[in-house]
């Protein structure tokens, strides 16, 4: 049977692909959701329809109790998680002078919290049968920055560390961690822009368009799976030459 995987925040956008591909793989895939109940309890219900392995299970990353509850579910019904995605996360746009502290407090509490709670929840069980992978989701900005995404940008920034840092910890234990910097894709998480926004960033890419989830999803499978199996403390970066 091929591990179960995790995707956090895979109620829509980015996570949602990411869970119907590795359903599609043959893979029981847990989709978590914090906010969004209807859509990931209809995608798990689809998945299973379809003669895949699904369940939807609640839980805000940022908090360690409901980390917690949502691993002993997981591993009551599925076993360990052999694969997860770290792909949760929250983004706001202002000037950095307008920043409080709470706001700051707040999106790193999802955004790098999140990811350091679920991989501390994940390891034991990979730990023990010394393989597993880890895919945390960053962002092109944690590469090089934005104005008026400082907030954003620092936590993406911390997701790289993070990965590049564990990656050498835990590989003598046959775990591999990597990462996906997309670009700008065609997701929720930007439909504030305009429709003028969208048009000038997508000029601004070499390939003339916007990403969309899939493509990352590919990404995020590619290195989750045996044909990484020498990849390891990577940032893949699907980003359509926008960073380069």
């Amino acid at each position: 049977m091929k591990p179960t995987v995790l995707v956090t925040g895979a109620s829509r956008g980015i996570g949602l692909a990411a869970a119907r591909l590795f359903a599609a793989k043959g893979h029981p895939t847990v989709i978590n959701y914090n906010r969004s109940r209807e859509p990931a309890l209809e995608a798990a219900r689809e998945i299973n329809a379809s003669g895949g392995v699904a369940m939807a299970v609640k839980a805000d990353v940022s908090r360690p109790e409901e980390v917690a509850a949502m691993f002993d579910k997981i591993n009551g019904q599925l076993g360990g998680v052999g694969i997860l995605v770290n792909n949760a996360a929250v983004a706001r746009q202002s000037l950095f002078t307008d920043i409080d502290y709470d706001e700051w407090r707040s999106t790193f509490a999802v955004n790098v919290d999140g990811m350091f709670l679920c991989a501390r929840a994940a390891l034991p069980s990979m730990l023990r049968e010394h393989r597993g992978s880890i895919v945390n989701l960053s962002s092109m900005w944690g590469q090089v920055g934005a104005s008026c995404e400082t907030l954003y940008s620092a936590t993406k920034a911390a997701v790289i560390g993070l990965t590049k840092a564990l990656a050498q910890e835990v590989g003598p234990s046959g775990i591999r961690v990597n990462c996906v910097a997309p670009g700008v894709i065609d997701t929720d998480m930007n439909s504030h822009l305009s429709v003028e926004d969208l048009r000038e960033l997508a000029d601004c890419t070499p390939l003339m368009r916007l990403g969309t989830p899939e493509e990352v999803a590919r990404a995020i499978y590619f290195l989750s799976s045996d044909e990484a199996s020498f990849i390891t403390g990577q940032v893949l970066c699907p980003n359509g030459g926008y960073v380069v």
